[in-house]
């Protein structure tokens, strides 16, 4: 078999195919200088050719890697200057975004002022004799006192004044203000309030039976013989103790000192008009309260004339500490069976307890082993459930502690009197306080002193405070 020839153009030699390659890579800018100088030094086309492509190569991938971190630094600048604008735009305000919001505070001022207008004119109906301003700073204290009561596990606001420090005080600028407390719900609840208040108030227009007729007939008479025993409070001290009161506020220093109480001028300044009063005034007079009550040679429990005056009962006086130490750290941890190892609790007629309630409010609280109750008198008229239940556990781990045995509460009650005096402001809780313990120790059941009086028992407990002792009379 005879083999074909081959074609023309497969004749060629290799060689010849060698310049085609070789003016394809010289085409190259950095492959000519290398066939340049592979032809001087005598070196092969092939190698020339592949050490300018390994150089190329190279530096393709090394110019790359830094443009590349440049570029990526500008990209995530360049994002993040397209987010903010987005986000500018997103949350750019409508034009009329001021002129709106001010409209709307203004109406919400406008009918908060009508509510409490409204409310001011319910409570003028149903006896409240404070002025405007006065209301003022009642309104704010109540809103505040219902939001502490509402959460009681948390702190009090920053905001909120500490009656345990000395030098806080209230500012005028405040009571004449409203808080952000005051808010168009508590005002419409309070209203709602009012309102039931006076309607249940209101007595029968026409008695149903001649019963009801002599019944109220009866009370009416009791109301006036009680109000002929019991003398009224003076309007201001006698001209020679008022003076003393003045001399009083005058000193600087320590002014007076019973047992291990004492109180200084700083002190005695919060009984001045429009101020808090703090542990130091309170305890002071509750150290008065117990000297008189040790000092009384007859103290049974009977009660006696003097000076419209009943004999001081048989009395124990908790300081302001026992309750927050009873309620934060408890019975045990806080160590209250020492409190009354020298004396025995149960053979009191009442014990006598200052409640301070989230460094906010004072009220007065009592446990009665006379008339087997556990009282609490709050010039706010807030609910006080865990006044009742805090003491209640207390009595029980003490009675175990001393009687190996719990307490029996058979026939015991919780008394909170619906008729206990209020104020009329956010100031007066702590005399209230004072003057409830005070009436308390004697055994009274009723009290003859109510907002108006305020004034003057301040200037008295001045006096009483800077003697140590107590007047006599009303």
């Amino acid at each position: 078999m005879s083999r074909r020839p081959i074609p023309i153009e497969f004749q060629q030699d290799k060689p010849q195919t060698r310049p085609e390659h070789s003016n394809m890579s010289s085409s190259l800018p950095s492959n000519s200088n290398s066939t340049k100088t592979s032809n001087t030094s005598g070196t092969s086309p092939r190698s020339t050719t592949t050490t300018g492509i390994t150089s190329i190569a190279s530096q393709s991938t090394a110019k790359p890697c830094h443009n590349t971190d440049d570029d990526r630094l500008a990209e995530s600048i360049r994002k993040q200057q397209v987010t903010e604008v987005a986000y500018r735009r997103r949350n750019r305000s409508h034009i009329y975004d001021r002129v709106h919001k001010a409209q709307v505070a203004k109406d919400r001022k406008k009918d908060r002022e009508d509510l409490v207008n409204e409310l001011y004119a319910l409570k003028r109906q149903s006896g409240y004799a404070s002025n405007f301003d006065e209301f003022k700073s009642y309104i704010n204290y109540k809103a505040r006192l219902e939001i502490l009561d509402e959460r009681p596990l948390l702190s009090p606001s920053q905001s909120l004044i500490d009656l345990r420090l000395t030098e806080r005080t209230p500012s005028v600028v405040h009571r004449h203000s409203f808080s952000n407390d005051v808010n168009l719900a508590f005002l419409e609840r309070a209203i709602k309030n009012a309102r039931q208040s006076i309607f249940d108030s209101r007595p029968p227009t026409k008695p149903f039976s001649a019963h009801d007729q002599l019944r109220l007939a009866a009370r009416k008479k009791d109301e006036e013989i009680e109000q002929r025993l019991r003398p009224s409070l003076p309007k201001s001290l006698p001209l020679a103790l008022d003076r003393d009161v003045d001399v009083f506020l005058a000193k600087k220093g320590v002014i007076s000192k019973i047992a291990r109480e004492q109180v200084c001028d700083k002190d005695l300044s919060r009984l001045l008009p429009c101020q808090w009063l703090n542990d130091e005034i309170i305890n002071f007079y509750g150290a008065m309260i117990l000297s008189r009550s040790e000092g009384c040679k007859e103290n049974p429990g009977a009660n006696g004339a003097g000076h419209g005056r009943k004999t001081p009962l048989n009395v124990h006086y908790f300081n302001t500490f026992f309750w927050s130490k009873l309620q934060g750290e408890g019975y045990e941890r806080a160590r209250l069976a020492k409190w009354t190892k020298k004396f025995d609790i149960f053979a009191k007629d009442v014990v006598l307890i200052p409640i301070n309630h989230n460094n906010s409010h004072w009220t007065g609280a009592a446990i009665n082993f006379r008339l087997k109750r556990i009282e609490s008198y709050d010039s706010m008229n807030l609910n006080r459930q865990q006044v009742f239940k805090g003491l209640r556990h207390y009595i029980d781990l003490e009675h175990q502690n001393k009687k190996k045995k719990p307490f029996d509460f058979t026939g015991w009650e919780d008394h909170e009197p619906d008729d206990t005096p209020q104020q009329e402001n956010g100031y007066d809780c702590g005399v209230f306080t004072c003057r409830f313990l005070e009436a308390l120790s004697r055994g009274e059941e009723k009290f003859n002193f109510s907002q108006r009086n305020m004034a003057y028992l301040r200037r008295r407990m001045i006096w009483e405070i800077g003697n140590a002792k107590f007047l006599d009379g009303p």
